[in-house]
């Protein structure tokens, strides 16, 4: 009882005491709630601005693909049979006649002879080096297992 007659004592003596308390509890606040709206408008605006730049990113995406495009169709107009066909003209060429072609014969020379990727009928459905158990379905699988089930296996280790 002793220290809350002192306490009130002190506050009567001294009102603007708690009077400082009260503005510095609240200043305290204000500025705890100004950090915390200042680090939120930091991530907003970080935010804001990789949208931005993403937005500025995807425009300059799409002007390039636009341009690609169209390079890519004036390459086909300058290179289509008609377009060539004038230039050739224009220069001075002209279409051969069927009597007009010469072959000439060089010694040596042997002509490339064509890669035919098939597979040979020993190789059977798998790729070589694959077992059959990766190539086999699960029908296959069930079907073998339900005959070998209704034969006796060899024993193992017997010669």
């Amino acid at each position: 009882m002793q220290t809350v007659n002192i306490f009130v004592h002190a506050a009567k003596q001294a009102p603007w005491r708690m009077q400082r308390q009260w503005i510095g509890a609240f200043l305290l606040s204000v500025l705890g709630l100004a950090m915390v709206a200042a680090l939120y408008l930091d991530v907003t605006a970080s935010a804001a601005i990789a949208g931005r730049e993403i937005q500025d990113l995807t425009a300059g995406t799409t002007a390039m693909q636009h341009a690609n495009a169209d390079l890519q169709t004036r390459v086909a107009t300058l290179t289509s049979t008609g377009a060539m066909a004038r230039r050739a003209l224009s220069l001075g060429y002209r279409p051969i006649e069927p009597g007009e072609a010469e072959y000439f014969l060089v010694p040596g020379y042997a002509a490339p002879q064509a890669s035919i990727l098939i597979a040979s009928p020993q190789s059977g459905l798998h790729a070589p080096g694959t077992p059959p158990e990766y190539t086999q379905s699960l029908l296959d699988w069930v079907n073998d297992h339900l005959r070998t089930g209704l034969r006796p296996e060899p024993a193992r280790g017997a010669p």
